[in-house]
């Protein structure tokens, strides 16, 4: 069956919905050879992967993960990065997600250990003395109480371990790059999701919407940030209401600096760390809270909070000056952690 879709592939043909959801069961389920997975995924990227290819795909990943029940009332997001631009930035998202959840927002964050960076949002939470093993009924009662919870992909994901040796063995950017950060377990419909290339900025919105999306905002910078930048002018493609319309977002036009990528790069996971917890705590550096600011008002849109991005960008400040911020991670910590652990970040 799958030499038969290698060949496909290899002669440019594009595959039906049915045929890649068919052969992800076999992928999925382990009756397939990591090299046979090899093959078929590099000749995939290399054909280049059609809306249909996508779906196959996702809806098969969803139906092997674990699920999250969530009992919040009010508009449930994620926000994420795909991952693979490799400029070695603080964990922005994962800052940002604290940002929006402390401004009244629910985030239910899915993530992994990184790909290509110093650090993923599986690395903080783990710094935390967050137990990334918990389960779903867990994870439901931790956002239940404090409006943010993480999911550990390959906790929830199980069944890609069967195509984790052919990914590793490639060692470039596959369809599942892109997915992972579709495939939240929490089964949410509204989503900022920061995009690898700009051919995905339009075609995500328009893939989630055929899942029953509600509000997606993508996201690419012009310095190849997979997040929004400060220091560029960021694409942005947004479907709401049923209507997909792109704009481009300049960090001055709404109340910010300009800053340079320098600023937010880090060289270890103890800088990570120490970015997380001092832009939380409002004692980094201007473009490091500027950058988690402008990441967090596209998550306050999303999430219904803020109008526009001048809105977002002075809630999401004013939940950090405030100390909003800070004051529910160390209550995160406090729950699920160790607060010995943050304590230890904080004094360096």
């Amino acid at each position: 069956m799958i030499s038969e879709l290698i060949s496909k592939l290899q002669e440019k043909t594009d595959l039906s919905y049915d045929q890649m959801n068919n052969i992800m069961t076999d992928m999925l389920s382990g009756r397939t050879t990591d090299i046979e997975n090899a093959d078929f995924l590099s000749k995939l990227a290399q054909k280049g992967e059609t809306n249909d290819e996508l779906l196959g795909m996702l809806d098969k990943m969803q139906e092997f993960s674990l699920k999250v029940e969530t009992k919040n009332s009010g508009t449930v997001i994620d926000m994420c990065g795909t991952g693979g631009d490799s400029l070695q930035t603080f964990n922005i998202s994962t800052t940002a997600s604290f940002v929006v959840a402390a401004a009244g927002g629910i985030v239910a964050k899915h993530g992994n250990r990184s790909s290509s960076g110093i650090s993923g949002s599986a690395d903080i939470f783990e710094n935390l003395g967050y137990n990334l093993n918990m389960n779903p009924v867990q994870i439901s009662e931790i956002l239940q109480k404090h409006n943010i919870c993480f999911m550990f992909a390959q906790k929830f994901h199980p069944a890609m371990r069967y195509v984790s040796s052919a990914r590793k063995q490639l060692g470039i950017r596959t369809a599942f790059n892109l997915l992972g950060p579709l495939s939240n377990p929490a089964g949410v419909k509204n989503q900022l999701v920061g995009v690898f290339s700009i051919d995905f900025l339009d075609r995500l919105p328009a893939l989630l919407k055929r899942k029953g999306a509600q509000n997606i905002m993508t996201v690419r910078s012009d310095d190849g940030m997979d997040e929004f930048s400060t220091s560029a002018t960021n694409r942005v493609c947004v479907l709401r209401d049923d209507k997909v319309l792109m704009n481009a977002i300049d960090p001055e036009v709404v109340g910010l600096h300009k800053s340079s990528l320098k600023d937010i790069q880090i060289e270890s996971k103890q800088d990570a760390m120490k970015s997380f917890v001092s832009v939380l705590n409002n004692t980094a550096n201007q473009a490091m809270i500027e950058t988690t600011v402008l990441n967090a008002a596209g998550g306050l849109i999303v999430a219904n909070i803020a109008e526009n991005f001048e809105e977002g960008v002075e809630i999401a400040l004013n939940t950090i000056k405030d100390g909003k911020a800070f004051s529910l991670l160390e209550k995160f910590v406090a729950d699920t952690g160790d607060t010995s652990k943050l304590k230890e970040i904080i004094d360096g």
